[in-house]
């Protein structure tokens, strides 16, 4: 597709069109109006894109709402990502593996539960930056929500092995057991301080913690960036104090402007069962950032 008109404009055929929605708190700043109202027009899509603003005490009411005005589907954001979990009645095994929903699909009275932010990851990785996984060393910083969604997706991918640091090293430390009970694969996951990763090389990267928010920096020996490594920060929308760090060291740098982009695509092939393409979308909204 040569052009695309990123709106958050719904259909306009004449036939209703199925509803769906981002639900968070807050949740005026997603992207996903945009994203997903062209990734309708580019697999020509009947649907209606809309964010709404769930209380932080009132989402299963929310969503129970949602339910009974005929919505198809929602994007689940924080902090509802939990209680979403808590609420689908079937879990994907990608869902039940990271203990957190973003997905979800309203069928009769089920509610099923997925999660896509993993997969989002992975082909960010490997389609868009074009860095391949497989028998790679990775590490990975932080042990919460952010980081348990993407495990399982990562491990699939079959890295050489996978280093969880964190700054409470009994939260990567229980996370990386958990992820080596659940595969019947053999799987090289370890976990360990960021004390202990002087000395210790990675040819990926991946901050899964909070601190782009404020621009904190993580306590990390500038040797873990191998030759041509890449860091990659979960976090979009602006350079982040490690995103900075990484590129001074030498690595090539990216945010999660991709990720959040095809972890869409992976909700939308969920919801309508056709897979868009996701780099003419990124290139647009790319554009209407900057403009």
């Amino acid at each position: 597709m040569d052009q695309l008109n990123i709106t958050e404009a719904g259909s306009t055929t004449l036939s209703e069109p199925d509803r769906y929605a981002v639900v968070g708190n807050p949740v005026a700043h997603s992207k996903s109006p945009l994203i997903h109202h062209a990734f309708a027009q580019q697999c020509a899509q009947n649907i209606q894109y809309e964010r709404r603003l769930a209380p932080l005490d009132g989402f299963k009411s929310a969503i129970a709402d949602l339910i009974e005005h005929g919505y198809k589907g929602v994007n689940i954001t924080v902090p509802f990502k939990l209680e979403a979990f808590a609420l689908a009645t079937t879990l994907s095994d990608r869902a039940r593996a990271a203990g957190a929903v973003n997905t979800l699909i309203f069928n009769g009275g089920e509610i099923y539960g997925d999660n896509t932010d993993g997969a989002g990851l992975v082909r960010d990785i490997e389609h868009n930056l074009r860095v391949a996984i497989a028998g790679k060393r990775i590490l990975l910083i932080g042990a919460g929500g952010a980081a348990e969604g993407v495990l399982q997706p990562l491990l699939a991918a079959t890295p050489a092995v996978l280093v969880i640091s964190n700054r409470s090293v009994d939260k990567a430390i229980n996370m990386a057991k958990k992820a080596a009970t659940a595969s019947s694969a053999a799987l090289d996951v370890r976990a360990c301080a960021f004390a202990e990763l002087d000395g210790q090389t990675f040819d990926i990267v991946i901050n899964a913690t909070s601190t782009g928010l404020s621009d904190s920096e993580l306590p990390l020996p500038a040797t873990i960036f191998a030759n041509a490594s890449l860091a990659y920060d979960m976090m979009y929308g602006r350079e982040t104090a490690f995103m900075a760090f990484a590129r001074s060291h030498g690595a090539q740098v990216s945010d999660g402007f991709g990720m959040l982009v095809e972890q869409a695509a992976e909700a939308f092939y969920l919801w309508r069962g056709v897979r868009p393409e996701t780099q003419a979308v990124m290139q647009a909204l790319r554009q209407l950032s900057a403009a």
